[in-house]
């Protein structure tokens, strides 16, 4: 298995992403192809030190940064680190891509050069949640499909529930459409479209409407949401979790009792640090593109990059991709639509 990782992608780039490609090499016995430009990575490489047999350079000499356009950078810098990453795996010298760099840049550059499963109009972005229930759920779209309709909803119900299927090993993944309330007549018009055709996808799990505030608890596997309110519960989220937990370092820090307290609990808090810590989970897909894309959250260091090496390595070997060409395949005729919904746009 080969991996093309964006060595110029992230906040930390190339040292961290160097550091936990290197490492996720030698422990998992993968390949990976460090994409970037040359002198830099080969002076990343040398500090490191030792490097297992697995590890190869593939130059790249620009680099598309989080404050430029991504469609107009995307065409203008044909060299950059992302688009050379992409077409080692469209040209099948590489088995997935793995990328902490501009997300809008890692999609225009998806639907270019990987281009779509056939039958997936629009790829989505998955974000995995830590709950309460100590499982993540999967939230998609978080932000690539602004404005969606009721079909790409579907479409990424079904690849994400194969998604939780394949990789987190969850039994019959249970789906959620994410809405303001349970009841049927609740929502706009989206939701209230979407919500039939969801029910007569065979061998989906659907379960109906979610609410924002039962997702972190754990309610679902899978809530499916339009790019907008997904990209809203996602930051919502991210900055709720940091209140909370700069609430709780001010309140340990109040007094004697309490920093003793703060002292008791530490293992505690440690372990609710991790489980809301993205470098656990390391990298997200981006769903509905003919071969593996992952994204890495931009501020990554080496162990989150480590960590998303090993999800892409579980979703490349456990035949996910077969399985979402499969489903999707299945997918138009299944809930009734017409030719123009199984063919890309």
């Amino acid at each position: 298995m080969k991996v093309a990782v964006d060595a110029m992608g992230g906040d930390h780039a190339p040292g961290e992403i160097i550091q936990g490609a290197v490492e996720a090499a030698r422990d998992f016995g993968i390949e990976v192809i460090l994409v970037g430009a040359e002198p830099a990575v080969q002076a990343e490489l040398k500090r490191l030190g030792k490097i297992p047999p697995g590890v190869h350079v593939q130059p790249a000499s620009e680099v598309i940064s989080t404050h430029e356009e991504p469609a107009m950078a995307f065409r203008r810098k044909k060299d950059s680190s992302i688009a050379v990453a992409y077409r080692l795996v469209r040209d099948g010298q590489a088995d997935a891509v793995l990328s902490a760099g501009s997300t809008g840049a890692l999609l225009v550059a998806g639907k270019v050069l990987l281009r779509a499963i056939p039958g997936v109009q629009r790829p989505a972005l998955v974000a995995p949640l830590p709950t309460r229930a100590g499982k993540p759920v999967l939230l998609l779209d978080v932000g690539a499909n602004v404005d969606s309709r009721p079909e790409h909803l579907v479409q990424w119900a079904v690849m994400a529930s194969v998604y939780a299927e394949t990789v987190w090993r969850r039994n019959r993944p249970s789906v959620g459409l994410v809405n303001i309330g349970t009841e049927d007549e609740k929502g706009n018009a989206l939701t209230r479209a979407t919500l039939p055709l969801l029910r007569q996808v065979p061998g989906l799990n659907f379960t109906g409407y979610v609410e924002p505030r039962d997702v972190p608890l754990g309610a679902v596997d899978v809530a499916v949401a339009d790019g907008f309110v997904g990209n809203v519960m996602l930051k919502t989220f991210e900055g709720v979790a940091s209140a909370l937990f700069g609430m709780v370092r001010e309140a340990l820090k109040s007094g004697p009792v309490a920093s003793l307290g703060g002292l008791l609990a530490k293992g505690a808090l440690r372990q609710m640090a991790q489980r809301v810590d993205y470098a656990e989970v390391g990298a997200a897909p981006l769903l509905g593109l003919r071969h593996p894309a992952f994204k890495s959250h931009g501020s990554s260091k080496a162990r989150a990059i480590y960590s998303g090496l090993r999800v892409v390595r579980e979703f490349v070997g456990n035949q996910t991709m077969s399985q979402l060409h499969t489903q999707i395949a299945r997918l138009g005729p299944a809930a009734g639509y017409g030719e123009d919904i199984v063919n890309n746009e």
